[in-house]
């Protein structure tokens, strides 16, 4: 067999970006900022030339499984974790995604950055989690999955309150780490309850032992069944899925490279790839995968109802992300994983083309979010208006660009599904209005009409090409990206999805494309989505184009919904009230007051006071007067001779030992 020189080193391609966070973080705050630079855009560079090196590899050695053991981390008994890396179809797309779209965004963020404070730590936490990313994607089993599980969550946490003298930042840094350990700790139970059935958390080993064995019955709560609940409850923290999805929104307090990398990208999609990873197991539980393809559902469109009325460019992109990993998890709740890795591809590109233009959109009007105080921009800022329609394109799902061909996919099989499939599709379908409208709102209030801003204190600009560059390479991606299932739509082969059918074989619907009823009717629904997509178009024009007052009388005419939906359906402040204020209450009143101060302290302190009680009692009695200490000699003799003549021994009364 032909040597592998990348494939036999797998752990250069996670060791560069960390050797790079290490480098800045330790020197970079006495080198400029064009050092910093190079060390952490070469380091990921040079990491995606790795990833590109390893999978020639895998292509040349025939696409099969490539898993290396390189050492031995935990041994316990018969357990054992190391620290083994793999390479298969599903680690070839994410780790170019992470290391390709991650390098695009250290580049942007050359330019975007360059005039904060605190920039090497900034790429010394952003080449972190590219680290831990890349170990999560890598891993060969689920002990060392969960440690890039848990530092992407803690880079996240760094970066999100990266801005940490800004009070909002901080608290939202905090936001995002508690909910995560909120579902991490499901994420746990599950990896020990399958540990406990199968005695390993191998993939290879463990989807070995898993595979034969029966599925279970829809509504059983077996041990796949709770596994994959649990498994899927770590999943809807890190991907902001129904009910844990509050802190994505607040995470938009990071920098704009933050938002690309890590809420859009990468990190966030990481519970998709868990559920892609584990589908062995899902597949014995219908129950569990029936629970999220409904969750992932009525996420998209809660998440795409709170999108119609936001003022803030971020904020709409973030509830935008709620909502397109709904949709991933809607396709893998119907069975059709590839389908949803195909959305979580090209929603990388088309994503962090959105939020890296909406960054540019701030950088041009000099740190301005509020949509409502832009307008016009599209003639001045040619370049990011052209991009940024090129991405609000793609995920609007308009024809040959890559959201297209993904969301169709998705819409498909959710349409084909046994259980509930239709319900799914028309909420689906909906959202996929809605995605259209509250997009094509966001280009015509940022790009288009008035300017709504005043010239003389708003410098408007085009931004550097190190951040334009970027922009043009993700525009070109956001277009081209869905290009793979272009021939599916002639009858042809599904290049995307033969490429991850050894991953998924057998565990799919049947493949139907070659059947023409069954590809007329997926013409006919990939119809119905573009209507959908052309409405939500076409209403966005006339509401905020043709006729902009009309918005404003239509926001009056329906308060009570327009307020809902623009305060987020209250749901923080029903957290607020059910959950935080609570646990603050007994955190301040029974583990503080009561617990900490009044008992804990309180005992201590107790023992401390009446100590100091009794040695000032004893004090008073050297009062240096002769004659007093003359009568407490003879009181002290008198009580010793008492003792002696009358106190009894065991068994003799103390008269009888006297005579």
């Amino acid at each position: 067999m032909a040597a592998h020189p990348i494939l036999d080193y797998l752990w250069i391609i996670p060791l560069l970006p960390l050797l790079g966070s290490a480098v800045n973080g330790l020197l970079g705050s006495k080198w400029a900022n064009k050092i910093v630079n190079w060390v952490a855009i070469g380091s990921t560079g040079l990491s995606f030339l790795c990833a590109l090196e390893a999978v020639r590899e895998f292509f040349d050695g025939g696409q099969v499984l490539f898993r290396k053991e390189f050492f031995t981390w935990i041994a316990a008994g018969n357990f054992r974790a190391g620290f083994d890396l793999q390479m298969d179809q599903l680690t070839v797309v994410m780790v170019l995604v992470v290391t390709g779209v991650g390098w695009l965004i250290h580049i942007y963020a050359a330019g975007y950055m360059a005039h904060e404070g605190g920039y090497y730590r900034f790429f010394s936490y952003l080449n972190l989690f590219m680290f831990f990313m890349l170990i999560l994607v890598l891993a060969a089993n689920y002990v060392l999955l969960f440690v890039g599980w848990e530092g992407v969550g803690l880079s996240s946490y760094l970066l999100i309150g990266f801005y940490f003298l800004r009070k909002s930042a901080s608290d939202a840094g905090k936001k995002a780490f508690i909910v995560n350990r909120i579902g991490d700790f499901g994420f746990m139970l599950g990896m020990f309850l399958l540990f406990r059935t199968f005695g390993t958390l191998d993939f290879a080993q463990l989807f070995a032992k898993a595979g034969p064995w029966p599925a279970e019955a829809m509504g059983q709560l077996g041990t796949f069944t709770i596994a994959c609940l649990l498994l899927f409850m770590g999943a809807c923290g890190k991907s902001a899925q129904l009910p844990l999805y509050v802190w994505l929104p607040d995470a938009m307090e990071g920098p704009t490279p933050v938002s690309a990398l890590i809420h859009a990208a990468t990190m966030v999609t990481a519970g998709v790839y868990v559920v892609a990873r584990s589908h062995i197991l899902f597949t014995h539980a219908p129950t569990a995968m029936l629970v999220v393809a409904i969750v992932g559902c009525a996420t998209a469109f809660f998440a795409a109802t709170i999108g119609l009325v936001q003022a803030d460019i971020k904020r709409v992109l973030a509830y935008s992300t709620v909502s397109q990993l709904g949709y991933m998890f809607l396709a893998c709740g119907v069975g059709a994983f590839s389908a949803g890795i195909f959305h979580l591809m090209t929603h990388a590109f088309f994503k962090a083309l959105l939020f890296l233009a909406a960054g540019s959109v701030i950088h041009a009007m000099g740190g301005e979010q509020d949509m409502n105080k832009m307008g016009g921009l599209g003639r001045k800022i040619p370049w990011t208006f052209g991009t940024m329609l090129t991405a609000t394109m793609a995920i609007a799902g308009i024809p040959l660009f890559a959201g297209f061909f993904s969301k169709d996919a998705i819409l498909f099989a959710a349409f084909q599904s046994e259980n509930g499939g239709r319900l799914l599709y028309a909420f689906g379908l909906l959202t996929a209005l809605l995605t259209s409208f509250y997009m094509f709102r966001l280009i015509f209030l940022t790009f288009h009409g008035q300017q709504r801003f005043d010239e003389h204190k708003v410098h408007v600009h085009e931004s550097p090409w190190s951040m334009l560059g970027p922009l043009v390479v993700l525009a070109a991606l956001s277009f081209v990206g869905g290009w793979f299932a272009l021939p599916a739509f002639f009858e042809g082969p599904d290049y995307f999805a033969n490429f991850l059918a050894p991953i998924f074989a057998g565990h799919e619907p049947a493949e139907a494309g070659a059947a023409t009823a069954t590809h007329s009717l997926e013409l006919i629904l990939a119809g119905v989505a573009v209507g959908a997509a052309l409405i939500g178009l076409g209403v966005a024009y006339w509401l905020y184009s043709k006729k902009p007052k009309k918005a404003d009388e239509l926001a009056k005419s329906m308060k009570p919904a327009y307020t809902t939906l623009l305060n987020k359906y209250y749901v923080d402040e029903a957290y607020a009230a059910a959950v935080v204020r609570p646990l603050l209450w007994i955190s301040t009143n029974v583990l503080w007051k009561t617990t900490d101060v009044a008992g804990i302290d309180g005992a201590v302190n107790g023992i401390a006071t009446g100590t100091t009680a009794i040695g000032d009692g004893v004090r008073h009695t050297q009062s240096g007067n002769t004659r007093s200490y003359a009568v407490w000699v003879v009181v002290g003799a008198i009580v010793i001779l008492a003792v002696i003549f009358f106190w009894p021994s065991p068994g003799k009364p103390a008269l009888e030992m006297v005579r």
